[in-house]
């Protein structure tokens, strides 16, 4: 999987389903490795963590083309933040209109 705009900590993996019960507790919140792609285990899942300050679209998906049509790919809508840096800069005044 891969997540553009932005890089992410790994926090956790495994396989089969994510046990909210049992699995946060092996989450690694003191080093986690920094990424923008990461490999899933077949059949398992990924803990991911970021800070969504990069407003835009920002696609995350699979980099195996076939799995984009069975719904691997979805997007994180990331509105404007507090400060300039944190914010779509506006459209020029001449932009044409569609």
């Amino acid at each position: 999987m891969h997540l553009h705009g932005y890089h992410f900590y790994v926090i956790g993996s495994g396989f089969g389903n994510f046990n909210p019960r049992t699995d946060p507790a092996k989450f690694n919140l003191v080093d986690p490795p920094l990424r923008n792609t990461i490999g899933t285990p077949p059949g398992g899942w990924v803990a991911i963590r970021f800070v969504a300050d990069n407003p835009g679209a920002w696609l995350m998906h699979c980099h195996l083309d076939a799995h984009l049509v069975l719904g691997l790919a979805m997007v994180f809508l990331v509105e404007n933040g507090k400060g300039p840096s944190q914010s779509v800069i506006p459209p020029p005044a001449d932009l044409p209109r569609c």
